[in-house]
């Protein structure tokens, strides 16, 4: 009995029910609750992640465009690796792995 009219002196105080009531709306009912809020930094990691990985990609193409343009050996291999350029002298063979030896 005792426990009961404790219970219903709390919930009779309007300023905690105020209070509960408003956290409650905070965390389930507002539009940019919890939910919403871990979501979004779960996006913004993502796409800081992505942008990290594409810069790095765009230093890498700047060396390799800065390297090609100065050193006619790599302009060269990458004829030949990417392009498939040949001498006139030379043969060109493309060996292709199965599919299947990819796996094992």
């Amino acid at each position: 009995m005792k426990a009961l009219n404790i219970i219903l002196s709390v919930l009779k105080n309007k300023y905690l029910l105020a209070i509960a009531v408003f956290v409650v709306m905070l965390i389930f009912v507002d539009k940019n609750d919890v939910f919403v809020q871990v979501s979004r930094k779960q996006q913004l990691k993502e796409l800081t992640d992505s942008r990290d990985f594409y810069l790095k990609e765009i230093e890498k193409t700047k060396k390799e465009l800065a390297d090609l343009q100065n050193n006619p050996a790599a302009l060269e291999k990458y004829a030949r690796e990417n392009l498939y350029m040949k001498k006139s002298n030379e043969d060109i063979f493309i060996v292709e792995t199965p599919v299947d030896s990819l796996k094992k």
